[in-house]
């Protein structure tokens, strides 16, 4: 029969299933009730309007967010008079929105953003619920109503910033909301083009009838929306924000769901290890394979069960406060709340039980094949660490790693990660399956030292080691993993970001660059601080060639050119394109990149000239020296000729406008950034400090910077979403590929309680036991860290190659030392605890006390 120190072993072996489980259950559950509360909502801002009208959806090119396109000035004018006449309406509001941010204290305050503008004509605040709590409407060009929470009462000053600059105010009332409300004419003139009209209902108006009247006056025009559907008229930021936090929770989800397996699993596997005896004597006593099955699939059972239960019950509760920190880290929008519902927590119970079931699987086929002979075994020599399977599948999977990262080597930008992920994905095996031939050499070497020190300690841990590989390579495969998935990640953000960086500042001709400081953009007030070459972006509609694209254009109907009129009126489709207003002479100085694949840059100046990429070229059917039709920002359309089609890349945008001509269209627009000729921080004018020593450029939000730190800063928001992306998957890996750690060193240990007290009689005192154990755990991390540092640098270096050779430029393999080091630290300190406390509990009974054994 099995003892109390068998049965013991048995469930300390059934911690680390449980644990996944539970944790997995939970990060699933968690995730389950983010993402079904992560639904599209009506914005704050137009939560008082019952029936909104939106412009034509336009489709964007294939992966980008759809968006709509603004009506020409005259469809503004003859929709408003319209829908206004309809009965119970008392009030159909353009919503005519512009850049607007408080300077307060010599800043700008806040964190505005050009996709979500904050400032509106008074008109506009009749769509909100927000209330004035002081003060009235603006009623002269020189008066605001903002946000009662920035502090100022009516009839202070303020200073507000528009594309154009800095202005005086008086602050006429403050509201219970967001934004900045100026009198309609002042608006007007700063504001983009019109992409919605709310409708102001009477009391008890009946919202079904105004919107059946509302879409017979809208026609193909637009969209009515009511109720919920008002949700799809959330700002393209948000809607990008909460696509983006959606990619991180579906990778969270997966990679909990698959390291789960891989952890039941593997725990199952060394387990049945563990137990050949056990599983031996009851074969001996008359137990058939089936039995043996079922034992196991019960015990994963009720791992599962419990494990599960328990898990879904603590993701459900740590769900909401998951969700303020995703807002916090810009993977949700702002406002975001958790909506708990309980399928998804029964959901994720039941794949916990498929995960459990699905992990011992092959542990239970292992454990059917035990003979009875192996009862009589007591030696722990591995007799056969390689097998013939273990050997083809790591020489096949090295091999192929191999290859990929020869292929990576010569791969585009769209095959480097994939490239790499794979190459290493198949080199990890293969160093897993080899481990036992990796381990003796790597045992010599690390404990090289141990063997110098007094004491028989270091003799001890080699030998434990070397003796029993298997057992070794088993409990040193999850730092493998760990530290490979942390390098290889970490490293290829790092060195990717760095390598974007080099290349744009490598062809910036320029000396200094004026950036934004605080605001999304720089104004026009901003940019007359310096002389040099500007970059004003903006998004335009193009039309198609005839046949180009067909179909793609959206709601208005369109399918190729011709659908907008020369003298801006009508609605058409186009898809939208980012383009720039350059200084055309300036531009071709100061870019280093331009490459003309056909027609002649130097024709680029007039009101009706562009230049656009060969991509963009292909994709709509255009070529150097036509004609093409363009809708603006502000609603009007033209004509205008392609001058040049330049390579892609070579330039920073799809579509390149004399910068008047966006200025003009676009009012709203703020410059990216100003290429100097002098350099940053000379101690000229161009330092940005006036008499007095007062910065001005920090209220306009501008500072000055060498190119180096513009390159490096241009993607920070990017960069650092993907950053925080990638550190979030580190953990999730680290933390289960952690447990797998201890729960093995757990299930060794005690295993070996029998080995540890026979050191104990033989005259080792516990303080040598003790450190032995810490010695060997301290290797087994030391094994897995070398091996799992092989892989991704042996990828680094491939991708480094590889994007020297795009780019032109050297790259650095760049690996993050703290984010390794805290992984490695991490897995060390638990190690050393899964494997010294329980070897101590061991060892309280002394020299006499009963081992774990089979009778």
């Amino acid at each position: 029969m099995l003892t109390l120190a068998a049965l013991r072993a048995r469930w300390t072996g059934l911690v680390g299933p449980f644990v996944a489980l539970c944790l997995g259950v939970a990060l699933m559950s968690m995730t389950a009730l983010i993402l079904v509360s992560a639904q599209p909502r009506v914005p704050d801002r137009y939560a008082g309007a019952a029936v909104l009208v939106a412009g034509p959806t336009v489709e964007g090119i294939p992966g980008t967010f759809h968006e709509r396109r603004p009506w020409s000035p005259e469809q503004v004018a003859a929709l408003t008079g319209r829908l206004a006449a309809i009965p119970a309406v008392t009030a159909a509001v353009p919503d005519r929105s512009f850049y607007a941010q408080a300077v307060l204290d010599g800043r700008p305050v806040g964190e505005p953003a050009l996709a979500d503008p904050q400032g509106h004509g008074w008109s506009s605040a009749a769509l909100a619920p927000y209330r004035l709590t002081a003060g009235g409407p603006p009623e002269r060009p020189d008066e605001v109503v903002l946000d009662q929470a920035l502090g100022l009462a009516p009839g202070s000053p303020v200073t507000l910033l528009t594309a154009t600059g800095p202005a005086r105010y008086t602050v006429a009332g403050t509201l219970d909301g967001p934004g900045f409300y100026l009198a309609d004419p002042v608006a007007a003139p700063l504001a983009r083009g019109v992409r919605l009209i709310g409708l102001v209902l009477a009391d008890g108006a009946d919202r079904s009838a105004v919107r059946v009247a509302a879409e017979a006056v809208v026609g193909r025009d637009g969209t009515v929306l009511t109720g919920d559907g008002r949700a799809e008229v959330e700002p393209p930021r948000d809607v990008r924000t909460r696509w983006i936090g959606m990619q991180v929770l579906t990778a969270m989800t997966a990679l909990a769901g698959f390291v789960s397996i891989f952890l039941v699993a593997s725990t199952f596997a060394f387990g049945v290890a563990q137990r050949r005896r056990e599983f031996g004597l009851l074969r001996a006593v008359g137990a058939t394979p089936g039995q043996l099955r079922r034992l196991m699939y019960t015990e994963a059972l009720t791992v599962g069960a419990v494990g599960a239960a328990v898990g879904a019950v603590l993701g459900t509760a740590c769900a909401p406060a998951f969700g303020a920190v995703l807002v916090d880290a810009g993977f949700q929008p702002a406002g975001f709340r958790v909506r708990l519902a309980p399928w998804p927590p029964a959901a994720a119970y039941l794949v916990g039980l498929v995960v459990a079931l699905l992990g011992v699987w092959a542990a239970s086929r292992r454990a059917g094949r035990v003979r009875p002979l192996e009862a009589l075994r007591e030696a722990v020599v591995d007799r056969r660490p390689m097998t013939r399977s273990r050997w083809i599948g790591g020489i096949v999977s090295t091999g192929g790693g191999l290859l990929l990262t020869v292929l990576l080597a010569g791969a585009g930008p769209d095959d480097i990660v994939n490239y790499a992920l794979y190459a290493s994905m198949a080199l990890t095996a293969g160093l897993t399956l080899l481990a036992p031939v990796l381990v003796p050499p790597l045992t010599y070497a690390l404990t090289w030292p141990l063997e110098r020190l007094p004491g028989a300690t270091g003799m001890l841990v080699r030998r434990n080691a070397l003796t029993a590989v298997r057992r070794t390579a088993s409990t040193s495969a999850p730092m493998l993993l760990t530290v490979g998935f942390a390098v290889l990640i970490a490293g290829s953000v790092a060195t990717s970001t760095g390598a974007y960086a080099s290349r744009d500042a490598g062809a910036i001709r320029a000396g200094s660059v004026l950036v934004p400081a605080g605001t999304p953009g720089l104004s026009d007030a901003a940019v007359a601080t310096v002389a040099g070459t500007t970059l004003l972006p903006s998004t335009v509609y193009a039309e198609p060639a005839d046949g180009a694209l067909s179909g793609a254009v959206g709601d208005a109907g369109c399918t190729g050119g011709g659908c907008d009129r020369a003298d801006g009126t009508g609605t058409a489709g186009g898809v939208p394109v980012v383009a720039a207003g350059v200084e055309p002479t300036g531009f071709a100085r100061v870019n280093g990149r331009l490459d003309v694949l056909s027609g002649d840059f130097a024709a680029f100046g007039g009101p009706e000239t562009t230049v656009v990429t060969a991509g963009l070229a292909e994709r709509l059917g255009w070529s150097a020296g036509s004609g093409v039709g363009v809708g603006y920002p502000d609603g009007t359309s033209g004509i205008v000729r392609v001058v040049a089609v330049v390579a892609d890349g070579s330039v920073p945008v799809e579509m390149l406008f004399p910068r008047e001509v966006i200025r003009a269209h676009d009012p709203s627009a703020l410059t990216e950034a100003v290429f100097t000729a002098g350099a940053a921080g000379n101690g000229n004018e161009d330092s940005g400090t006036g008499n007095g020593g007062v910065d001005f450029r920090a209220a306009l939000g501008a500072r000055l910077v060498t190119v180096s730190e513009y390159a490096a800063e241009r993607d920070a928001a990017e960069d650092r979403l993907v950053w925080l992306a990638t550190l979030i998957l580190i953990a999730v890996s680290a933390g289960y590929t952690a447990i797998a750690l201890a729960n093995t060193l757990l299930m060794a240990t005690a295993h070996r309680a029998r080995e540890l007290l026979v050191l104990l009689r033989s005259g080792a005192t516990v303080r040598q036991v003790l450190a032995t154990v810490a010695a060997e755990s301290a290797l087994v991390v030391a094994i897995g860290t070398a091996l799992g540092l092989l892989v991704p640098l042996v990828a680094l270096l491939a991708i480094r190659s590889a994007l020297s050779e795009q780019f032109g430029v050297p790259v650095d393999v760049v690996v993050p030392g703290p984010t390794i080091g805290l992984v490695v630290t991490g897995c060390l300190v638990l190690a050393l605890a899964a494997s010294v406390l329980p070897a101590r509990l061991v060892l309280r009974a002394g020299p006499g006390g009963g081992g774990h054994r089979v009778e």
